[in-house]
């Protein structure tokens, strides 16, 4: 099933539901994908069975939501302060070719022995852990809150002081923490996490700058557990044209880590588990448009998909004006 949450003229959210390829219709008396699965966490319920129990009405035309850049995040919170995105990196068989080459070169050091290699080569040996272990913690990283998650279709807007913004093809989980404290998945989404790859180039301890950038995922959630071989497509059109495309792999057949490691390791800390929380957590890529030497420009548009997990997700680049910052004493 997928589900996404569509902006009703009247400013209310539509809860829509459909299995891939057939129609979507509306979640009759939702308030929203938030509140429908707060409930089955509360309720001890499946969040299939909770829509259920609401029933389905309307039809609802995503292909003109989309057209008319309706879409909301296919989950939101009514404070945004409490929905977090964060994310794991070098997750992927293969992502660490680029950084550690670009980390070799900032650092004057031999390919192959930086940082980012030797923690890719524990995940290679420890990230998927026989059941009932604990494997190897990966790479961790914090992008935002509420407030820095971007609508499907709606522009990533990079700031002004920044030196780059390109894409990341990623797979992202979606929870909620139940009023007791329990983490709950609710499935999985296309994400756009967005990144400063030049920033990051300047310094490897840049990379927690270059990562407090918008990020886009969805529109819809694929609820339930992802298949083990993901295959999708990232491009990048320019002016109506395509000036890059490439195929990105996702799912634990191409990934170093298993998902529930890389579950475990976000969800251990105890401030991640408040209850009624939102967590968006990016599980990384191997596929970006910066290791092939793009550099993108305001207007640009990135368009990220994936098979079985509904349709695609775009975004315009768009560059914030200059703002000056000062901080004042009370």
């Amino acid at each position: 099933m997928l589900i996404s949450q569509v902006k009703a003229e009247d400013g209310s959210i539509i809860v829509a539901v459909r299995e891939e390829g057939g129609e979507a219709r509306a979640v009759k008396g939702a308030e929203s994908l938030y509140a429908l699965a707060m409930e089955a966490a509360n309720s001890g319920r499946g969040l299939k069975e909770v829509i259920e129990a609401y029933g389905l009405g309307e039809t609802v035309d995503l292909k003109a939501a989309a057209a008319a850049k309706s879409f909301l995040p296919p989950i939101t919170h009514p404070d945004p302060a409490h929905l977090h995105l964060t994310g794991t990196g070098l997750t992927h068989l293969g992502s660490a070719a680029t950084r550690d080459a670009m980390h070799a070169a900032v650092s004057k050091v031999e390919e192959g022995t930086t940082d980012t290699m030797r923690i890719f080569r524990m995940g290679l040996e420890g990230g998927k852990p026989a059941a009932g272990t604990i494997g190897v913690q990966p790479e961790w990283f914090y992008k935002g809150n509420g407030y820095a998650s971007v609508a499907p279709g709606a522009d990533l807007i990079s700031p002004a002081f920044a030196d780059d913004g390109g894409e990341e093809p990623e797979m992202a989980g979606i929870y909620v923490i139940s009023d007791k404290g329990q983490p709950f998945r609710i499935g999985f989404a296309v994400a756009n996490e967005f990144s400063d790859h030049v920033m990051e180039r300047v310094n490897y301890l840049y990379l927690a700058h270059s990562k407090l950038r918008p990020a886009s995922f969805g529109p819809e959630i694929r609820l339930g557990l992802p298949p083990e071989d993901i295959r999708g497509t990232s491009r990048i059109l320019r002016d109506g044209q395509v000036i890059w495309e490439k195929p990105f792999l996702s799912g634990e057949t191409n990934m170093s880590h298993s998902f529930a490691n890389l579950e475990h390791h976000h969800f251990k800390y105890g401030l991640f588990r408040a209850p009624g929380d939102v967590h968006v957590h990016m599980f990384g890529t191997a596929t970006l448009s910066f290791g092939d030497g793009i550099r993108t420009q305001a207007g640009d548009v990135f368009e990220i998909e994936a098979d079985g997990f509904g349709l695609p997700l775009s975004n315009r680049l768009t560059v914030a004006t200059v703002e000056d910052v000062t901080v004042e004493q009370l």
